[in-house]
C-alpha cells in the first residue's frame, strides 16, 4: 500500500511540480501561448523515465491507478495553482492543456500494457 501511495501521489506531485517549475522558468523566455507546447515534450520524456525506471512492473490495475491519480493531481493543482492563483489573462484551458491531461492519463496505461506484455513473454 505504501508503494502504491508513493507511486501514485508522490510521483504525481513530483511530475506536476517539474512542469510547474519549468513553466515558471520558461515564462521569461517563451511566449505564454507556447509554454505548454514547449513543456509537453520535456514532460513526456520525464514521465516515461519515471514509468520505466521508477515504477515496478505490476498489474494493469496499478497502472490505471497511476493514470487516474496523476491526471487528478494535474487537474486539481493546475486549477488551484495556475487558474485561481495566477489568473492568466487569456485563460488557461486550451488545446495544449487538454492534450496534456489526455497524455498524462494515457502514458501509464500504454507503458503498463507494454511492460506487462513484455514480462509475460519473458516468463514463457
Amino acid at each position: 500500500m505504501k508503494q502504491i501511495l508513493k507511486d501514485s501521489v508522490g510521483w504525481g506531485i513530483v511530475l506536476w511540480l517539474i512542469g510547474y517549475g519549468l513553466g515558471i522558468i520558461l515564462f521569461f523566455f517563451v511566449p505564454a501561448n507556447a509554454l505548454g507546447w514547449v513543456i509537453m515534450p520535456i514532460g513526456i520524456v520525464i514521465t516515461l523515465w519515471v514509468l520505466f525506471k521508477r515504477i515496478s512492473v505490476g498489474s494493469f490495475r496499478r497502472y490505471l491507478t497511476l493514470a487516474i491519480a496523476w491526471t487528478l493531481i494535474a487537474v486539481i493543482c493546475d486549477y488551484f495553482f495556475l487558474v485561481k492563483l495566477l489568473k492568466p489573462a487569456d485563460g488557461y484551458y486550451k488545446l495544449d492543456v487538454y492534450l496534456y491531461y489526455i497524455i498524462t492519463f494515457l502514458l501509464p496505461l500504454l507503458v503498463g500494457t507494454y511492460r506487462i506484455k513484455k514480462k509475460q513473454s519473458l516468463d514463457k
